[in-house]
């Protein structure tokens, strides 16, 4: 059983916006925070943002600070990535992640707390 589903991305010329959308059961969504991680050809993988169901906790990586907005829906289950301003450094694999605690983003290495992971989404910004 699929627990998260993501959808959106595409392609999209430097400073265009695309929006990353994220499915996940009401169990996941209330229990966990919900987030992106994103991964470029040949490098790491790195935290994006993340958000918890309830109250405004948010992370945001500092390179994607000011241009990227992440938000819920808890009516629909749905966690959302605004993107604007997209550079072609943001070009990657955009993975949606479920992690109980938000260190999870914060902290290096904290993707090992990720419980449920997505199936990817290629975002790809040309210049």
């Amino acid at each position: 059983e699929v627990q998260v589903v993501e959808s959106g991305g595409g392609s999209v010329q430097a400073g265009g916006s695309l929006r990353l959308s994220c499915a996940a059961s009401t169990s996941i969504l209330k229990t966990n925070y919900m987030g992106w991680f994103r991964q470029a050809p040949g490098k790491e993988r790195e935290a994006v943002a993340a958000i918890f169901a309830f109250g405004e906790t948010t992370y945001y990586a500092p390179s994607v600070k000011g241009r990227f907005t992440v938000s819920r829906d808890n009516a629909n289950n749905t966690v959302y990535l605004q993107m604007n301003s997209l550079k072609v450094e943001d070009t990657g694999i955009y993975y949606c992640a479920a992690a109980p605690v938000l260190s999870a983003w914060s902290t290096r290495a904290g993707s090992n707390a990720v419980l449920y992971w997505g199936q990817g989404s290629q975002v790809t910004v040309s210049s």
